[in-house]
């Protein structure tokens, strides 16, 4: 019974011992690190960013001043005006130089040469024809074609062709010298030297000269505007630009380019607004600046669509509220010829068409367009344009012209 006794305590004893191992190893376990893979990478946690009043919390260790302490400005230099310091952030940029406009008078004897090589078959076909030995039919029927195709129109070729056929046969001789003096008389009556070819800017007592430029897609009109305006200050004259062109991108800034470079100051609207609206209050700013002249720029568009056509005349409407328009300037491009005339028509019955702008007479041989077009409307040719430059819009002068066409 003893033995019994002893067996069982001792296997109580090592049940105890190997439950106290397990116990034991399973808490070694525990206190063990993780394991972390050699190619885990150490990530550190930023320092927290300080928040409202956490530096206010740590006391400064600087000891504080009392009012005694401080250095005040004594009574005179309060009293000085403070220096101003130019801040280089918000500092205005510097104003750009303001450019001198060519002077307008000759301006189209400088850019002679430019005419006379777009316009050279013209006039020399012309005197070669009359300086045959026999001027027969077949001549004067050449000599009508050369005119028709230099755009001159049917009537006006007649015209001056029968007159030539008149004074050839009265005048009996034909030099060279005689021929071109012959020609020159002719063409300068055909082109008519007796029209009044001033762009009028008289304005009234109360209100500044208002000329309004129209004209189809692709003329050059908002360009034109510019260099008028240039044309304008070379004869000393101010001017307010009024951007009406709302449709075309851009064509704001490309009028207030223009007039920045001469100091004329341009009045503009959101992109898409009422042109009527940007035109009215150009003409007020001009009255309120006491400008000579307001140019407002209208949109180009197609002849064809009435209902733009039809807003063109609100503009004018809109803008005589101030007063009588001074000008309505048709821009025309030369290189249309005669299609440029259908177009001029139908701007002449909406907005009574004052006188006419030619563009791009240099790049085309159909200087003719220049008595079409007056023939047709029955307003005078007022400028020409003969180059891409700043100064290339000249006022046009018949002899001049005539000249340019014929040669020496």
């Amino acid at each position: 019974m003893e033995i019994v006794i002893l067996v069982v305590a001792i296997a109580l004893v090592a049940v105890g011992a190997i439950s106290g191992l397990v116990v034991g190893s399973r808490k070694k376990k525990r206190k063990l690190p993780p394991l972390t893979p050699p190619s885990a990478p150490t990530i550190t946690k930023p320092p927290a960013e300080p928040h409202v009043g956490d530096e206010a919390e740590t006391p400064s260790d600087e000891p504080r001043r009392t009012i005694d302490e401080v250095d005040l400005p004594s009574a005179e230099e309060a009293a000085q005006a403070p220096a101003a310091v130019e801040d280089p952030v918000v500092a205005e940029p510097p104003t750009p130089e303001l450019e001198v406009p060519e002077p307008t008078a000759g301006r189209l004897v400088r850019l002679r040469t430019r005419l006379a090589r777009s316009q050279n078959s013209l006039g020399k076909g012309l005197l070669t024809l009359l300086s045959r030995d026999n001027l027969d039919d077949d001549t004067w029927d050449e000599i009508e074609e050369t005119l028709l195709t230099a755009d001159v129109g049917v009537a006006p070729t007649q015209e001056l062709v029968d007159r030539l056929r008149e004074r050839v046969r009265v005048l009996g001789t034909r030099t060279p010298a005689e021929l071109r003096t012959l020609l020159r008389e002719e063409l300068v009556t055909l082109v008519g030297p007796d029209l009044d070819r001033e762009v009028s800017t008289a304005g009234s007592e109360s209100t500044p000269g208002v000329v309004m430029v129209v004209g189809v897609n692709g003329t050059g009109k908002t360009t034109t505007t510019g260099k008028l305006a240039r044309v304008l200050v070379a004869d000393g004259k101010t001017v307010v630009l009024g951007a009406a062109d709302t449709f075309r991108a851009a064509a704001a800034d490309q009028l207030q380019t223009w007039g920045e470079r001469v100091g004329a100051r341009t009045v503009r609207g959101p992109e898409g607004g009422d042109p009527a609206s940007i035109a009215y209050d150009a003409v007020k700013e001009g009255i309120a600046e006491d400008a000579d002249v307001v140019l407002i720029d209208t949109a180009g568009r197609l002849h064809t669509k009435t209902g733009l056509m039809d807003e063109l005349g609100k503009v004018k409407r809109v803008v005589e509220k101030h007063g009588p328009l001074d000008e309505v300037l048709l821009v025309l491009d030369a290189t249309t010829g005669q299609n440029g005339l259908v177009q001029a028509r139908v701007f002449a019955e909406v907005v009574n068409i004052t006188g006419i702008v030619l563009t791009k007479l240099d790049g085309t041989a159909k200087g003719g367009i220049v008595i079409a077009v007056q023939r047709e409307l029955g307003v005078p040719v007022k400028l020409i344009g003969l180059g891409e430059g700043a100064d290339d819009l000249a006022p046009f002068e018949p002899g001049a012209f005539v000249d340019a066409l014929i040669g020496d």
